[in-house]
């Protein structure tokens, strides 16, 4: 009786457990709980998920990828004779927490890929888990250090803490863990050194501390692992030379340390790991050279030592390693030929040897495998002829050879090779025709041809119906532009500048609705531009330079929003520039050498555009023009005055400037308006009682902003106080006048006046009606994101390239990017040595907007500014912010987001990058590609080096391109 009653009452326990767990969850898409009911007619042994013993007991919850959403209620963790539990692959949130002491009999626990949050919970390492074999906690939100306690579980064989935002050291008691088998804590914000002691742990078969700040130098005691098949230290900054150590480990067959600060030569007891399968040690700072012993490697599938200094010659005995598949040595030193049988008894799929100092010619047995996909030997100084082995080596898919010395000509069976998506061979001496054939490329998406001396006409086809990008630049080609265009669907980039091309503008060309650039300059092409050129939707780079192109451009070229570069300069063209966005701002040296003249000249233009001002009524016929003049001459002495009232008034508009000394109570006040309307009907009263009783709107260093309206007219502009004038330099107030009258740009907010009295000091800007960048960010669909940015880049490259005010913005944040109710985005600025914003009344501008170089006091340029952009770039593609970055929210790699957004561009998939609203409206399927190339872009922008960042012109040109939904071509 008193068994019956035991088990009875444990039995009612684990329901009511049960059901308390069940109660904490919000959301069962699949209704797999939905038997988990109080009924008699099933028992709980029979419920979804579980298991039970002989004694009726639960043993076993598993409810992996059920996609429950809601937490995790304690209960489930007070089930006294569970022994594995399994809740990984949901989306359960909050904090876990262990309060049972029944739990001696759990040996299985995975609560991994939720978003659970909070320290790991301390009662999980303590003697209640004593008999723990399984624990993966991985890919969570937890956060905080690892419990010194940790070396508790004694009994542990797998632990996963990866995929977390855990800091700290690693402690040296996870070496108690002596029975440990696998060992994951990657992905985390780790710090410190690898514990010496780990030495302890000799079951270990699998260790992986990648992605983390792990420092100093790889412990020589790793190599004592004799158990060790699995060694990943990726991503970190450990120091000095591989330890010659880890020769002792004859069972490892995986050993990755790439991208930490490595030096010194390969040790040669590696080349003694006869069962390695994969060997990366990439983008370190090894040197010396590569050894021959790599011949023992005969197990070798995977050999990565790009981006290293290795110098000398690419060892002969790599040619004997039967299982080869990937060989990459980019980016080194290495001088001499290719081995010439290379490839004849290895399995090549993937041959990348680029950026060397590599000569010879190309050995003809790269393809004997049949299996060749990948061939990229650009940058080097190759010679000879393509070789016939790789002209039908029919599985290349992506060949690059491009700035090398070939010379020949262009094998006739290359353009045969049905997988080929990409093939560029610019950059060396190839010539001969290419029409000469009938190119069957089915798969070709990009094709690169430049800077050789290939001559004669272009083909009417290149044999495939996807190609994309285009290049044939910089050759001798000549006759007519004859490509069946309308064969070309998915045309995105056309270069076909710098040959000998003649005729008129291709008609055939307006078909290619997704062409971005189009490049056609210092060609001999004549007539007119065709009014339908303006019409093409996604345009964006429109080069038709030094040709003999006549007539007037089109009024309307220039409306579709893409299109943000023009280059007309060096043609026959007369008449009026048209009066269109892509017009507005345009460099001098875009429209020089022709007849043309600016309409805009004496609007509101910047004034940057180098052309005479067109001439009104030019259309008048000779009798009118000589009863004008007439009336003119007559009249001459009347209108004098007039005259010079008109030139006057014209010179204010352009750089308009009203001073005043205005008295008051306060004292006397120097007001400065750079705006006719402002100096109408702003007063000082106006601007005193906007401070005074106005509403702040944002705040800086050193000022606050308020919000102001006129009394006369109840105009509205906006005030910033200057809270210490004593803080800003004497030649603060000099340079915002020359701010006030210098920066007008559409994608700017004008400063319009400047008051000063005392220590007292204001500068009043337009109001401009909406929000900024960072309120609005999670409802914008990607088109109005690129909209966004390509403002944003248009205000950047006016003050850095057109703007005659050189002065630098700062760094560029979301808090400054102001976006009306149109979608308008203007650029809110201050003048050079008051800072930008630092809150917005609700959140703080994090520092990450700030170059490296600046923080580290260097000179800060134009770049430092693309810096910024390019981290609000990033924020724009993933809706994260720098904020949570730096707190951790739910980021498993860096706590700097460029770094995060390097990791996850590289090795993660886009939808862990991509900003979620994004996806669910659709915007990925459609834009994939555009979203990939602008995340690029953004990563050039915030390069740690920033004489390799984007210039603002080149950012500008990029966003254009990027603009279509068309796969990625280069």
């Amino acid at each position: 009786m008193f068994m019956l009653n035991f088990y009875s009452s444990h039995g009612e326990q684990e329901f009511e457990l049960l059901l308390s767990f069940k109660a904490s969850i919000k959301f069962d898409p699949l209704n797999f709980l939905s038997n988990w009911v109080n009924t008699s007619s099933i028992t709980i042994c029979k419920w979804h998920g579980i298991t039970c013993d002989n004694w009726s007991h639960v043993n076993t919850v598993s409810l992996s990828g059920k996609n429950f959403s809601g937490g995790v209620s304690s209960s489930i963790f007070q089930l006294p004779h569970v022994t594995n539990l399994d809740l990984s692959n949901n989306q359960l949130v909050g904090e876990v927490v262990f309060n049972s002491p029944f739990l001696s009999s759990l040996l299985y626990l995975n609560l991994s890929n939720n978003n659970l949050t909070g320290s790991l919970p301390q009662s999980l390492f303590s003697s209640s888990f004593i008999n723990l074999e399984t624990l993966d906690l991985s890919n969570n939100m937890f956060s905080g250090k690892i419990p010194d306690q940790i070396g508790f579980l004694s009994s542990l064989t797998y632990i996963d803490l990866g995929g977390n935002v855990l800091v700290g050291k690693i402690p040296n008691s996870i070496t108690n863990m002596t029975s440990l088998e696998y060992l994951t804590l990657a992905s985390n914000q780790l710090v410190g050194e690898i514990p010496t002691e780990i030495s302890l742990m000799k079951r270990l078969k699998w260790i992986y501390l990648g992605y983390n700040n792990l420092s100093g130098e790889i412990p020589k005691s790793i190599g004592n692992l004799l158990s060790l098949k699995h060694l990943n230290l990726v991503y970190n900054n450990l120091t000095g030379q591989i330890p010659e150590s880890l020769g002792n480990l004859t069972n490892l067959q995986y050993l990755f340390l790439y991208l930490n600060k490595l030096t010194g030569p390969i040790p040669k007891s590696i080349f003694q790991l006869k069962n390695l399968i994969s060997l990366d040690l990439s983008d370190n700072s090894l040197s010396g050279e590569i050894s021959n012993l790599v011949v023992n490697l005969q197990k070798l599938e995977i050999l990565h030592l790009f981006s290293n200094n290795f110098t000398g010659k690419i060892p002969n005995t790599i040619t004997s390693l039967p299982h080869l598949q990937v060989l990459q040595l980019w980016s080194n030193k290495l001088t001499g030929e290719i081995p010439q049988t290379l490839g004849m008894h290895n399995n090549l799929t993937i041959l990348d040897l680029s950026s060397n100092n590599l000569t010879g010619k190309i050995p003809n047995t790269l393809c004997a495998s049949k299996n060749l996909q990948k061939l990229i030997l650009f940058s080097n100084s190759f010679k000879g002829e393509i070789p016939k082995g790789l002209t039908s080596c029919k599985t290349l898919q992506r060949v690059r050879l491009q700035n090398n010395k070939l010379s020949g000509k262009l094998p006739l069976e290359i353009t045969q090779l049905p997988q080929i998506y990409l093939l560029d061979i610019s950059g060396n001496k190839l010539s001969g025709r290419i029409n000469d054939r009938k190119w069957n490329m089915p798969s070709l998406q990009m094709l690169n041809l430049a800077n050789n001396n290939f001559y004669g006409e272009l083909p009417n086809s290149f044999g495939s119906k996807k190609l994309e990008g285009l290049d044939l630049s910089q050759n001798q080609f000549s006759g007519y532009i004859q490509i069946g265009f309308k064969n070309l669907p998915e045309l995105v980039q056309l270069k076909l500048n710098n040959n000998k091309l003649f005729g008129k503008f291709p008609e055939e060309l307006f078909q290619c609705n997704k062409l971005v650039s189009l490049e056609l300059s210092h060609n001999q092409l004549i007539g007119e531009i065709p009014t339908k050129l303006a019409d093409m939707p996604v345009l964006g780079l429109l080069d038709l330079s030094e040709n003999q192109f006549s007539g007037e451009i089109p009024k309307n070229l220039g409306n579709v929003e893409s299109l943000v570069e023009v280059n007309v300069s060096y043609n026959h063209f007369h008449g009026k520039l048209p009066s269109t966005e892509a017009f507005f701002a345009i460099n001098a040296s875009s429209v020089a050498g022709n007849n043309l003249c600016d309409g805009d000249s004496d609007g509101d233009g910047d004034g940057s555009k180098g052309l005479p001002p067109c001439k009104r009524n030019n259309q008048m016929n000779s009798t009118t023009l000589f009863f004008s003049v007439c009336v003119v001459l007559t009249g001459l002495v009347v209108f004098v005055g007039a005259g010079f009232l008109v030139v006057f008034v014209q010179r204010r508009k352009k750089n308009f400037e009203v001073r005043r000394v205005v008295e008051n109570e306060d004292g006397s006040w120097e007001v400065i308006f750079f705006d006719s309307t402002a100096s109408k009907f702003i007063t000082v009263e106006d601007v005193l009682s906007s401070v005074k009783e106005g509403k702040a709107i944002s705040k800086g260093r050193n000022w606050v902003s308020y919000e102001g309206k006129c009394v006369a007219n109840e105009m509205r502009f906006v005030v910033k106080e200057i809270i210490d004038t004593n803080s800003v330099s004497v030649s603060f107030w000099d340079d915002a006048v020359t701010f006030g009258k210098k920066v007008r740009h559409e994608n700017i907010v004008k400063l319009i006046g400047m008051f000063r009295c005392g220590k007292r000091g204001y500068l009043v800007y337009e109001f401009e009606e909406g929000k900024n960048l960072r309120e609005i960010l999670h409802n914008l669909s990607w088109q109005k994101r690129w909209k966004i940015a390509v403002a944003v880049a248009k205000a950047i490259k006016f003050l850095h390239h057109e703007c005659l005010w050189i002065g630098l913005v700062g760094e560029v944040s979301p808090e400054m990017v102001l976006v009306d109710e149109k979608g308008v985005s203007r650029l809110e600025l201050n003048p050079p040595g008051i800072g930008t914003p630092i809150m917005d009344m609700k959140c703080f501008v994090s520092s990450s907007y700030i170059a490296p170089e600046k923080r580290n006091g260097k000179d800060v340029t134009e770049k430092s500014e693309i810096y910024g952009f390019g981290v609000m770039l990033i924020e724009l593609l993933t809706g994260r912010s720098t904020i949570d970055i730096e707190a951790g929210n739910g980021i498993h790699h860096k706590n700097n987001i460029v770094e995060w957004a390097r990791y996850c561009y590289s090795d993660c998939h886009l939808d862990t990058w991509i900003d979620p609203v994004m996806i669910k409206g659709g915007d990925v399927s459609s834009y994939q590609n555009d979203i990939v190339e602008t995340m690029n872009l953004a990563l050039h922008c915030t390069a740690a080096d920033p004489t390799t960042r984007s210039c603002a012109r080149d950012v500008l040109k990029t966003l254009a391109t990027v603009h279509c939904s068309t796969n990625t071509f280069c």
